[in-house]
């Protein structure tokens, strides 16, 4: 039996993703508003690409829950809801905590040192929003690398944009920011300690704690 032959543009992301994850991050910086339609020309003119590959994009948004196709109205960015907001982080709360606890138990010293040089971008961001969700996104990145599991550290990701909206309201003021570092240096420090107990719930308390201050801020815009 002849072997089946593959294109190598197969492995490697389609227009449509590249497109798809633009578009997902200026939702979640807020460049584009709860409710706001999204313009398939518009969009199309902006990335110089068909209106085909912005349906596809838009199609994949729909996917991740931060857009909705309606029929006759196109698509809109979703509504941001205390309900999803609480039942992401739940999931989210637990993902984090097994992934810190598997980090504390078998992390080596050199993947020590590189999650210590994460922990040190994020205090030197924290007066700056932006930067501070991108330094907590790559220590996240870093813990759940460490954690050795794999199917673990894809559920996270896949998480991360879904999410991402509600995360920068969580950290939005700087006194949020100051907690959430204040909860990271403790964090750091067990899984330095190799305290897998401890790690699991400080990271369940920094996730839940953003979870809250999310909340609170829906609150303030209802």
């Amino acid at each position: 039996m002849d072997s089946p032959s593959f294109s190598p543009s197969q492995l490697t992301h389609t227009l449509p993703l590249q497109v798809a994850h633009q578009i997902g991050m200026r939702i979640v910086e807020g460049a584009f508003a709860p409710g706001e339609r999204l313009k398939e020309t518009d969009l199309a003119d902006a990335f110089a690409v068909s209106r085909a590959t912005i349906r596809e994009a838009l199609r994949l948004l729909e996917s991740r829950g931060l857009v909705q196709i309606l029929p006759q109205r196109g698509a809109h960015v979703t509504l941001l809801s205390s309900k999803e907001l609480e039942d992401y982080f739940e999931i989210r709360a637990t993902l984090l905590a097994l992934g810190s606890r598997r980090a504390a138990l078998y992390r080596t010293e050199d993947q020590l040192a590189a999650l210590q040089k994460c922990l040190v971008a994020l205090e030197a961001s924290r007066d700056d929003l932006k930067a501070y969700l991108e330094a907590s996104a790559a220590i996240v990145s870093e813990v759940t690398r460490i954690s050795g599991n794999d199917a673990l550290v894809a559920q996270i990701e896949g998480f991360s944009q879904r999410i991402g909206r509600y995360v920068r309201m969580g950290l939005s003021s700087p006194k949020r920011r100051q907690q959430s570092l204040a909860n990271w240096r403790k964090l750091v420090k067990a899984i330095a300690a190799q305290d897998g107990d401890l790690a699991e719930a400080l990271h369940r308390k920094l996730a839940l704690e953003n979870r809250e201050a999310a909340l609170q801020e829906i609150k303030s815009l209802a």
